[in-house]
């Protein structure tokens, strides 16, 4: 009779004893997306260099289309650190800005990344819509916060695509320390609370004076 206990069944995706991360993975896949392009990378190569099941891979991101997009966002996050930027000095916020997104794009892996094709650009656009447009209504609060943050991200998206994805002889020539003596005042202005707009009460209270005294 043997009485040796059953070997244990081999399980597919995260193994035991060394569990592999997210952060392993998109690690992996950064250096491949760099090393191959986005075509040239595929699923079963990111899982092999992060030694994991490509099940795993698709569990976690869905397709490798999921897991580019989790590649940027991973270095915008890093390089904008939102909670960095808009934890300072409320005076000095359009400098931090400014400096946040140059010192992004002016990262030669960064720019090698962008330049993979409709995928970087699908990333950047849902990054600066659903993480910086976002906290920044969060942070201002308030009645106008949408309106401010949104001029806030045009500026900033518009910095992005003249300088970068399109960029324009004159913005392109610009230093990061020109770009944000330029563009800081304008981002002021943006982060500016609006003024209240004056009431239809209001008004009248003012005709009805003004026809009182005549």
């Amino acid at each position: 009779m043997n009485n040796a206990a059953p070997a244990p069944a081999r399980t597919r995706g995260r193994p035991r004893g060394n569990p592999p991360t997210r952060e392993s993975i998109v690690s992996a896949a950064r250096t491949l997306f760099l090393e191959r392009g986005y075509r040239g990378t595929t699923v079963r190569a990111v899982a092999s260099v992060a030694g994991v099941d490509p099940a795993l891979i698709a569990y976690h991101f869905g397709s490798k289309k999921g897991l580019f997009a989790d590649v940027m966002q991973f270095q915008c996050a890093n390089a904008l650190a939102v909670d960095h930027v808009l934890g300072g000095d409320p005076a000095t916020l359009p400098d931090r800005l400014i400096d946040a997104v140059t010192g992004l794009w002016e990262d030669a892996d960064f720019l090698q990344l962008t330049a993979q094709g409709d995928e970087a650009a699908e990333v950047i656009r849902e990054y600066l819509e659903r993480e910086l447009l976002a906290r920044l209504v969060e942070f201002l609060g308030g009645r106008d916060a949408t309106a401010r943050a949104t001029a806030v991200v045009t500026i900033l998206g518009g910095l992005i695509y003249t300088r970068y994805l399109n960029p324009l002889p004159t913005p392109a020539a610009l230093t990061p320390s020109e770009t944000r003596h330029i563009l800081t005042p304008a981002l002021r202005a943006a982060l500016a609370p609006r003024p209240r707009p004056r009431t239809a009460a209001t008004t009248g209270t003012g005709r009805r004076g003004s026809q009182a005294s005549g």
